[in-house]
């Protein structure tokens, strides 16, 4: 049973009016909200119910299991997983509707196989690798796959919704490879309409193209991480965003200790002068990096701290100083929207050398996420 005394509190409000604002930014395109990864960490079912109020019509998972999980809920709302390992559920994703992502060439064989075993064809998304270098089909095979879709069309297996792409950095505003990529998206979807392919949906934008590249959102614009309130491009001016997930916890007990005390682990703090120590019990194996030693900002009792000392398996300690606070009372913020002066995920970002995405996807399964606001 999860403890009581952390919680990461989700305010699905913010994720409703998120998606709301970004439907604003791209009026000519749908909206999908990206719900993989249980929902960036905020609790998937929720986030995408919340997604749905705020008017996205689309959800998008990485794994067929993800969307499947969303039909066992009785959300019916258009659905695309987009990584198929070897052996996933292809006939089960095809009868519960849910799109597929196809990446490979052998994979316009996989769907329509399962459109056949489903008794209904399989809707595809194919995805032409542009120059991430990761999923979808590359150039040189592009034609064949399309013209192999486009048969398997005609037979009946399964039918083409959507031709789609990914960005490499629109997270960096004038990077070369932006225009290097939307050049390579237009000769893919040329190559699709010679095949004879009609596609419901094109997509090509992520967060970061969805709020800086207008001329990308096509059909549909993908909308990950700045649903959840936060922004792919940290400089960024402000995005009418608000991030929805608080992180906090109680602290468990406060001492006082003398000057010199070495405090956690390999004693990587000591203290100057007598001070009040605040235990926090989150650790990472709550997701609460150990490279946030010495490093990251919390808010306690009214007042930025960073913790003091090695973070442990489940927990941290922090120094107050000469500031008392309530004992068991007092909380804890390691990061939130910043209303009330606490960090945010991005300051923790910025501290620890990597992205929000991180710091939110890896709270974890301890610390119970609690849903709150009206969608």
């Amino acid at each position: 049973m999860p403890p009581t005394f952390a919680e990461a509190r989700v305010d699905l409000g913010a994720i409703r009016d998120n998606i709301a604002t970004l439907q604003r930014t791209a009026p000519r395109s749908a909206v999908m909200g990206v719900v993989k990864a249980d929902g960036y960490g905020h609790g998937m079912l929720p986030a995408a119910r919340a997604m749905l109020a705020g008017g996205a019509t689309w959800l998008g998972t990485a794994f067929v299991e993800e969307a499947l999980e969303l039909r066992d809920a009785g959300v019916a709302a258009p659905a695309v997983a987009w990584i198929l390992p070897p052996g996933a559920p292809l006939a089960d994703a095809v009868a519960a509707g849910i799109d597929l992502g196809v990446s490979t060439p052998s994979l316009v064989t996989e769907a329509a196989a399962a459109g056949r075993a489903a008794g209904r064809p399989a809707r595809v998304h194919l995805k032409a690798d542009t120059g991430l270098s990761r999923g979808g089909v590359v150039a040189e095979h592009w034609p064949a796959t399309v013209e192999a879709a486009a048969r398997a069309e005609q037979a009946g297996e399964l039918r083409v919704t959507g031709v789609f792409s990914h960005f490499a950095c629109a997270d960096e505003p004038g990077h070369p490879s932006i225009a290097v990529q939307q050049e390579a998206f237009d000769t893919a979807l040329r190559a699709a309409r010679e095949a004879g392919l009609r596609p419901e949906v094109r997509h090509l934008a992520n967060s970061a193209a969805t709020l800086t590249l207008p001329d990308t959102h096509f059909d549909l614009v993908r909308a990950g991480i700045a649903a959840y309130g936060l922004s792919p491009i940290p400089d960024l001016a402000d995005t009418g965003l608000r991030p929805a997930m608080t992180l906090r916890c109680a602290i468990a007990l406060e001492k006082r200790v003398p000057p010199g005390s070495g405090v956690s682990y390999g004693h990587r703090y000591t203290t100057d002068r007598e001070t009040t120590l605040a235990l926090v019990p989150l650790g990472y194996a709550d997701g609460v990096p150990r490279a946030a030693s010495n490093a990251a900002p919390v808010l306690v009792a009214g007042k930025r701290r960073t913790i003091s000392g090695t973070v442990c398996m489940d927990q941290f300690v922090v120094d107050l100083g000469d500031d008392a606070t309530n004992g068991h009372g007092e909380y804890a913020v390691l990061f939130g929207p910043g209303d009330s002066g606490e960090p945010t995920a991005h300051d923790w970002a910025s501290v620890l050398s990597t992205i929000p995405y991180e710091v939110v996807t890896r709270v974890g399964p301890r610390v119970p996420r609690v849903h709150v606001g009206v969608c």
